[in-house]
């Protein structure tokens, strides 16, 4: 596993967390910000070493607010991170595995499926990541060579430092949020599921809270 976040003391944590799980894990860590394309090309340098068997593209963050109320420097992070980072990933990802049996996950949000009032901007950020995801999911079905997957996992509300990040509030109460909401243990599971199964998306209802897998949702111009 290799494991890719800003934070080490906080990837460190996770690794010695999962060492308790699974003692003869190994387990990698590579420190980077992923908001910087520059640093996404020199990660992928240094990932040539290994054979990858699954990516999972799971950064990003949300921010609440107004259009025109909102912090410009955060919102162009966001964007960077939600949107260009996981694309250009995505892209070097198909290039290296195109022939190769690996799976390619990118993480949306049920507000890549519907808009959400006071995140308009960060909806529509993830709009992208599944669009782009199904997409390129039909592509690559269209060649019989092609031995990759690629699929998209569509949260409800999930109970992470999203929260907090998503609205400046330190003292973010999911409780107070929301009626219900997922673990991120739970969504752990749902992603395995996804992995483990051969449609191309796995969503939460944000109604019901029920996930479910499902076929690629949005119109498509192709051959199907």
């Amino acid at each position: 596993m290799i494991l890719i976040a800003r934070r080490a003391e906080l990837l460190q944590s996770l690794k010695d967390e999962i060492a308790q799980i699974a003692p003869k894990s190994d387990v990698v860590i590579k420190i980077c910000d992923l908001a910087n394309s520059e640093n996404v090309l020199t990660l992928w340098d240094e990932l040539k070493s290994y054979e990858l068997k699954a990516l999972i593209n799971n950064a990003g963050f949300g921010d609440y607010g107004a259009v025109g109320e909102r912090d410009l420097s955060k919102v162009l992070q966001m964007l960077e991170l939600n949107i260009i980072s996981l694309t250009l990933l995505s892209h070097l990802f198909v290039r290296d595995y195109k022939r190769k049996p690996a799976q390619l996950i990118n993480i949306s949000s049920a507000g890549g499926y519907s808009m959400v009032p006071n995140a308009v901007t960060y909806c529509a950020s993830k709009f992208f990541v599944s669009a782009f995801t199904e997409g390129l999911h039909r592509e690559l079905a269209q060649d019989k060579e092609v031995k990759k997957q690629a699929k998209v996992l569509a949260p409800a509300a999930t109970r992470t430092e999203f929260g907090p990040v998503a609205t400046d509030d330190a003292g973010y109460d999911y409780d107070a949020a929301f009626k219900r909401y997922h673990s991120s243990e739970e969504m752990a599971e749902f992603l395995l599921t996804l992995y483990d199964s051969d449609e191309c998306v796995g969503a939460v209802d944000r109604n019901n809270f029920e996930f479910s897998l499902q076929a690629p949702r949005f119109d498509y111009a192709g051959k199907r």
